[in-house]
């Protein structure tokens, strides 16, 4: 499989359990702490699959920025954080790093 579907996959799981922390209540309410478990260990088992191809701290450094991004969307979306044009300029820059991050690894 393409390591880079598999990363994406990653980050996509690590925005999933990164949310999912607000609803566990600081791992109090079962329900909520088993899915962000499970979501998290997911998340890592693929990051570690695509590092085999990709280079490590390519892997991670998009990996994170996947994650932050959607993390921070999903809060400006749906938990009525600050959407300040500033916030989103960076966030922008966020995802500028991880396309270039993509581009210059060659491995398109």
């Amino acid at each position: 499989m393409n390591p880079w579907l598999i990363l994406l996959a990653a980050g996509l799981l690590e925005i999933v359990w990164a949310t999912g922390l607000r609803f566990t209540d600081g791992f109090s309410r079962l329900v909520p702490s088993v899915v962000v478990l499970i979501m998290a260990w997911a998340s890592f088992y693929l990051l570690a699959l695509a590092m085999r191809e990709i280079p490590m701290g390519t892997a991670y450094a998009i990996w994170t920025g996947i994650g932050a991004t959607g993390v921070a969307i999903l809060g400006i979306l749906w938990f009525k954080e600050p959407a300040s044009l500033m916030r989103l300029g960076f966030i922008a820059m966020i995802v500028v790093g991880i396309a270039g991050l993509k581009w210059s690894s060659g491995n398109h």
